[in-house]
């Protein structure tokens, strides 16, 4: 076995120094590189993980060889360089080794006034940063750089007790160790692991020499990037700022654009062999980086210095658009271009926004902290949130602030809204993370939790279950719901995903209740419909009433003639569905709901159903109690339902048949599947299937079309996956339900669950909610043992899974490694599921490429 050397701790970083982002961090790998490409990069050492965990602890590495490679009067920076630049780190320190001694000749050098701003600088920052003193003590804006460096001075002795340190070494001492503790601190600690940074992330340092860009001549510092941002289109951006140190240039007052421009001078009018330089480094890097870099540089006496560049900061827009254009360009192949894009990326593309001509009830105003609208009821705890969401309702999280244990209720809401917080925020760091809609730092606003209100300024009220909008686009909350403008689509997100298309080897199916659902489904390209819930639809329009009819009917005739005037509609929205699939499978699942459901529950609600149907009240309220159940979820319901009450499914079999015979007509192509619901036993399946086989050969007759169709069950019980070899004979596929089999499998209630869940997830119980994160485990046992054995009964049996689980990556690759054939997930998850789908694929064929130029 290949034996390799150690990596030094301290590296003075050249074209052939032994480092690795995962030793020495991303800053000090990316600063190697840059040299390699013979960029004008200052000399630089860099402190290994190991090397800064010891200086935490008080183990300091040998300064003064640190020093050697800078000479005798160094003038220093120490930046942060984490394994990840996402995670942060603690700010840079600059003009360490600024002292008494050396101020004279830097006065020659650069000015005197520059000189002992540079010190001046070097002072508080030294004061706050690493002595930890009051900023205030330090802050003397009516004075001039050299009184107010001497009141400076004097401050320090002061506030610390002694003189400010004039030996580099010992700053550069307490530098080190002021940044390495600051990492290991508490709060920077839960910052970063909100970020997605493991517990034990480590921190490099990297030791710069100075680049000056104060004095004479021109002088300066500034950032340039080639693509825009937000949009990911060819655009040169940034900004440079004359005798300016560090992020001076971030500041718009007295910045310089970088590009001609009427409105002001720009970098490209006063030094065109510079800015000329930085645009061929910027090519450079893109095509030996293959990335799109952010140059951070200065500039001394007309003499460029390149210190850092990172990935340019990108929307998910940019994102997807970068990646695509630099396999377009043949910078990384087709597969490298797929696996930058995460697939949360793409679901934040597809948020809707409020429509610019809608009425903006504007009720609050905040931070917006991450995009897209969203409106839904109001709710004031994670576990409401949760609840709502189990109940299938949308949710607005409303909260003074956010914390990790509100995490689970920020992935149930649509949006959240807090009152305290800023951009980097627990609420706007994690919705962000989410793709959710964010607004936070709304102040103005008050929370009653108890009360279970909220209060805008102006002294309007919202209670909980009122209806709200949250804009993280422009930081605003509006009252009600108003129109939405669904997200728009560009060429380059169809690009990505047809390579994804073609590399991944599992189906993608949408659930979709409604034509709306389906022509959304179709437009992201779905491959289907694996779940219509069918019972969503008797609720549209006056089809509750009939259904309400039907409920109170005595006898299977008169239930008959009731159902007969939904049969046209039902038929309506099949042939819909299918004209907008146009070929596609669509799969139907017959009626799930308990009847009672369909009922009111309130007297005066009851009152207006016997008024309806002619009947008296006591008639009424006996019904409702006679069809109530202690438990629906495991009651009157499904495949039970179409057997007791055979009528329901006889009406959606004829409607669903002759939908398809009339489409087959029209000369369109039609794949029909009925599914049936909650099947635990073979019999089950024997009763509904003769029932179905004869309504189609009736409809076949009538219309003189023949037509095919294939007839499945959902398994949704464990029953059901345990018999799934007795019960694939008599079916053509097998659809998982994952939400109710992790219910039954569990013996949990979504409904409930949320009461406790965050509490089992803490203390280890679960190691996820299984309502968000398929169980593998238990529920995927379970998934396997059924598609194992319905296989070995029916070779050639369809096996999916349409939970909602199925947009998930981690359903994703169990599906993939068990051989199922298809997914199914909510319209706006499909082009995630996609890319998770191609990446699994691609992670299973190749190993994901590094960027380096080794």
């Amino acid at each position: 076995m290949q034996q390799y050397a150690p990596i030094d701790d301290v590296t003075l970083i050249t074209p052939t120094a032994r480092m690795s982002a995962d030793v020495h961090g991303g800053r000090a790998k990316c600063l190697q590189r840059l040299i390699r490409l013979d960029m004008p990069v200052p000399t630089t050492v860099a402190l290994s993980f190991d090397a800064v965990l010891r200086v935490a602890k008080g183990q300091l590495p040998d300064i003064g060889a640190m020093l050697a490679p800078f000479g005798d009067t160094p003038l220093l920076s120490v930046r942060p360089s984490s394994q990840d630049p996402d995670w942060g780190g603690p700010g840079a320190i600059l003009n360490i080794g600024m002292n008494d001694a050396c101020l004279p000749g830097l006065a020659d050098r650069i000015g005197e006034a520059e000189a002992n701003h540079l010190y001046l600088r070097f002072v508080q920052s030294y004061a706050v940063h690493v002595a930890r003193l009051d900023p205030e003590a330090f802050d003397f804006p009516h004075l001039n750089n050299a009184d107010a460096l001497r009141a400076a001075l004097d401050s320090y002795e002061v506030e610390a007790d002694e003189p400010f340190p004039q030996d580099v070494r010992t700053q550069l001492k307490e530098v080190l160790r002021s940044m390495a503790r600051a990492w290991d601190g508490t709060t920077a600690r839960l910052l970063r692991e909100a970020k997605g940074a493991p517990i034990d992330a480590g921190l490099g340092l990297v030791v710069q020499e100075l680049a000056l860009s104060v004095g004479k001549g021109e002088s300066g510092t500034g950032l340039i990037h080639f693509v825009d941002e937000d949009t990911g289109l060819p655009l040169v951006r940034g900004r440079y700022r004359s005798q300016s140190q560090g992020r001076d240039a971030l500041r718009h007052d007295g910045a310089l654009y970088l590009t001609t421009d009427p409105r002001g001078p720009a970098l490209q009018d006063i030094a065109p062999d510079i800015f000329a330089q930085l645009v061929a480094l910027g090519d450079i890097a893109r095509h030996r980086l293959r990335e799109e870099m952010q140059i951070e540089f200065t500039i001394e006496n007309n003499e460029l210095h390149i210190l850092d560049a990172v990935r340019v900061p990108r929307s998910s827009r940019a994102l997807v658009r970068i990646a695509v254009a630099l396999a377009s360009d043949g910078i990384i192949p087709r597969e490298e271009a797929i696996m930058r894009v995460p697939p949360s990326a793409l679901s934040e593309l597809l948020h809707r926004q409020v429509d610019p001509t809608a009425v903006r009830d504007v009720i609050a105003r905040g931070i917006a902290a991450s995009p897209g609208a969203a409106s839904g009821r109001i709710v004031l705890s994670a576990n409401e949130a949760q609840a709502s969401a189990a109940r299938g309702e949308a949710c607005v999280l409303v909260r003074r602030e956010t914390t990790p244990e509100d995490i689970r209720g920020m992935h149930a809401a649509q949006a959240v809204l807090t009152m305290r917080g800023g951009v980097t925020s627990h609420a706007a760091v994690i919705g962000r993370g989410l793709g959710v809609p964010c607004v936070v730092g709304a102040s103005d606003l008050l929370i009653d939790r108890k009360a279970g209100w909220v209060q805008a300024p102006g002294g309007r009220r919202f209670n909980v279950g009122d209806i709200i909008t949250v804009d993280g686009t422009t930081g605003t909350v509006l009252a009600g719901a108003p129109d939405m403008l669904e997200a728009a689509l560009d060429d380059t997100f169809q690009t990505l995903l047809s390579w994804a298309d073609a590399v991944r080897d599992i189906g993608v199916r949408a659930n979709a209740d409604t034509p709306k659902d389906a022509q959304t489904a179709r437009n992201f390209a779905a491959e289907g419909i694996g779940l219509c819930r069918t019972e969503h639809m008797f609720f549209e329009g006056d089809r509750i009433g009939v259904m309400r009819e039907m409920i109170f009917a005595e006898t299977p005739d008169d239930r008959r003639a009731v159902l007969d005037r939904l049969l046209p509609m039902q038929r309506d929205d099949f042939e819909a569905l299918f004209g907008i699939m146009e070929g596609r499978p669509v799969c139907i699942r017959l009626f799930d709901m308990p009847l009672h459901e369909f009922l009111p529950y309130d007297k005066s609600g009851q009152r207006d159903l016997a008024e309806q149907l002619a009947l008296p009240l006591s008639v009424v309220v006996e019904r409702v109690q006679a069809l109530s159940e202690y438990n629906p979820m495991l009651g009157m319901r499904g495949v039970r339902q179409g057997i007791v009450v055979p009528e329901i499914y006889e009406m959606q079999a004829r409607a669903i048949f002759e939908a398809t015979a009339r489409a087959s007509q029209r000369g369109l192509t039609v794949q029909p599947e009925i599914m049936i619901p909650l099947i635990s036993a073979k019999r089950e399946v024997e009763l509904i299937k003769s029932r179905i086989d004869l309504i189609a050969a009736e409809v076949r007759g009538e219309s003189g079309v023949d037509f095919d169709f294939k007839l499945g069950v959902m398994v949704e019980t464990p029953r059901a996956a345990l018999r799934a070899g007795d019960i694939a004979q008599f079916t053509d596929f097998l659809s998982f339900g994952t939400n109710d089999l992790t219910q039954m499998t569990y013996g949990l209630s979504r409904d409930d669950a949320g009461r406790f869940m965050s509490a089992y997830v803490q203390q280890g119980v679960y190691p996820e909610d299984p309502f968000h994160t398929l169980d593998l485990d238990g529920v995927g046992e379970l998934l396997s043992i059924g598609a194992t054995r319905g296989r070995a009964a029916k070779p050639d049996v369809v096996v999916s899974i349409c939970g909602e689980h199925g947009g998930t990556r981690a359903a994703i690759g169990f599906c993939r490694a068990q051989g199922f054939d298809y997914v199914s997930c909510s319209p706006f998850r499909v082009p995630a599921a996609r890319l998770s789908a191609a990446q699994l694929t691609l992670e299973d064929t190749v190993t994901r490429p590094t960027l380096h130029l080794d």
